[in-house]
C-alpha cells in the first residue's frame, strides 16, 4: 500500500491546498552527522532557509497578515497548516467537511501540510501560514526564542497516540544502548518526548546523533522503510505511524507514553498533549474575528469526532488522509490508531512547564519563562467553558 505521503495531495473543494516539508529521501540519512548538526541550527538560529521556500511556495495564494485587514476586521484570507497524521483529525475533519470553512465565511481558507512541527513553526514566522496545528514542543520552542512575541496556542486538538516502537527481540530500556532510533524531526514533540525518557532510563543522547543511543530524526514514511529494511531498531512516533510500525512492520511497543503521565500535571491521567492549535500572535491581534471563527469550525470538528460511530469516523478520516497525504490507510491502522487518541480542545496546560524542561534537557530549546504563552479566551467564549491555562496565560 502507498504511504500517507508517498503520493502528491489533491485540491479539496472550498480550499487551496500546498504541501510543505515533503521529500522522496530522508533528509537526515543514517550516519550523516553534518545533516543532523544543520538541522539543530536551523531549528535554534531561525530556519530562514525552510521558511523561505514555504513563503515562496505560498506567494501566490494571497496577501500575508501583515497586508490584511485593519485591527478586529475578518481577515481576507486564512493559511492554516496541519500534518497527514491521525493525531491531526481536528484539522483533518475540520477542512474535509468544511466545519472551519463555514464559519470564515468569506475570509478565504488556504491549507498547507507540513510533516513535523519545526518546520511548521519556520512556516508561521516566516508569514507563510497564520495558524497550524502542530505538537507541542515546537510552539514551546517558537515562543521561547522570539521572546513571547511569535505565537500563542489557542486550543487542544489531540492527547495522547504517541509510542517508542522497536524491534521484536528489544524487551526492555536495557536492550537500547548502542541502538539506533528515529524521531519525526529534531526538537519536534516526540523526538523530545525520546530523549527525555532515554534519559530517565541512564541513557545519554546529542543532537548531533551520538550518545548511547543514536537518534536519526527521519520522515515518517522513511522510518517505516527504514525500519522495514533493518536499518533502524525502533522510533518514537505519532499516530497512525506507530501503528504502521506494529502492523505493517513487525514492531513492538516498548513504550507507550499515555503510561508515562499520571495525571498529577493536568488532572487526567494519561493524557498529554500531542497536537495543539497555534496562531500568530501578530494575525490574532489583527484578525481577533477570524481566529474566533476558525476556533467555532475547530470546537465542531472536534465535537464530530467525539460523537461519530467509529466506522464512520475512521472512513471521513481516511478520506481526509487521501486528500492531504496522498493515500489511506488500511482498516486495522487506522482503527488501533484511533484507540490511542483522545480528541480534546483542552491543551492541558499544566504539562507545559515539564514540557519546557524536557526540551531544555534535550538541548533542543532553552530555559525561559513560558508565561502568556496560551490565550484560551475565545476557546471560552466559543465553547462557554472554563479551559485552565494553568497559571501560563488568558
Amino acid at each position: 500500500m502507498a504511504t500517507p505521503q508517498d503520493n502528491g495531495p489533491q485540491n479539496p473543494q472550498g480550499s487551496t491546498r500546498i504541501v510543505a516539508g515533503q521529500s522522496p529521501t530522508p533528509k537526515r540519512p543514517l550516519g550523516l552527522k553534518i545533516g543532523i548538526v544543520a538541522g539543530i541550527l536551523a531549528l535554534v538560529g531561525g530556519g530562514v532557509a525552510v521558511a523561505s521556500a514555504v513563503s515562496s511556495n505560498s506567494s501566490s495564494t494571497g496577501t500575508s497578515a501583515e497586508a490584511a485587514a485593519p485591527a478586529g476586521n475578518p481577515a481576507a484570507e486564512l493559511k492554516l497548516g496541519y500534518f497527514g497524521n491521525v493525531t491531526h483529525a481536528p484539522a483533518l475533519v475540520g477542512v474535509s467537511q468544511g466545519y472551519i470553512a463555514e464559519e470564515l465565511g468569506d475570509t478565504k481558507l488556504t491549507t498547507q501540510v507540513f510533516n513535523a512541527g519545526p518546520a511548521a513553526i519556520e512556516a508561521l514566522n516566516a508569514g507563510a501560514i497564520d495558524a497550524t496545528y502542530i505538537g507541542p514542543n515546537p510552539a514551546i520552542n517558537s515562543f521561547v526564542k522570539s521572546g513571547g512575541e511569535s505565537v500563542n496556542i489557542i486550543a487542544g486538538a489531540a492527547a495522547g497516540g504517541a509510542q517508542l516502537v522497536v524491534r521484536p527481540e528489544i524487551t526492555s530500556a536495557a536492550g537500547l544502548l548502542g541502538k539506533t532510533l528515529a524521531s519525526p524531526q529534531l526538537g519536534g514533540t516526540q523526538d523530545v518526548a525520546l530523549r527525555a525518557w532515554l534519559a530517565t532510563q541512564g541513557y545519554k543522547t546529542n543532537v548531533d546523533g551520538s550518545g548511547d543511543v543514536a537518534i536519526n530524526p527521519t520522515e515518517n514514511a522513511q522510518t517505516l522503510k527504514l525500519f522495514q529494511d533493518g536499518k533502524l531498531d525502533g522510533a518514537w512516533l505519532p499516530e497512525p505511524w506507530a501503528s504502521r510500525l506494529v502492523l505493517q512492520a513487525g514492531a513492538k511497543v516498548l513504550v507507550d507514553e499515555k503510561d508515562l503521565w499520571d495525571g498529577s500535571l493536568s488532572g487526567k491521567a494519561g493524557e498529554f498533549p500531542t497536537t495543539i492549535l497555534i496562531v500568530s500572535k501578530t494575525f490574532a491581534a489583527e484578525h481577533p474575528d477570524t481566529v474566533k471563527a476558525l476556533l467555532k469550525g475547530h470546537v465542531k470538528s472536534v465535537e464530530w469526532l467525539n460523537s461519530a460511530a467509529a466506522d464512520e469516523k475512521a472512513k471521513v478520516i481516511n478520506a481526509a488522509l487521501k486528500e492531504a497525504a496522498g493515500a489511506e490507510l488500511k482498516a486495522d491502522v487506522i482503527d488501533r490508531s484511533l484507540k490511542n487518541i483522545v480528541f480534546t480542545v483542552d491543551p492541558l496546560a499544566g504539562t507545559y512547564p515539564k514540557l519546557l524542561k524536557d526540551g531544555v534537557e534535550a538541548g533542543t530549546t532553552k530555559q525561559a519563562d513560558i508565561n502568556g504563552i496560551f490565550d484560551l479566551t475565545a476557546l471560552n467564549e466559543v465553547t462557554g467553558e472554563k479551559t485552565s491555562a494553568a497559571g501560563l496565560g488568558k
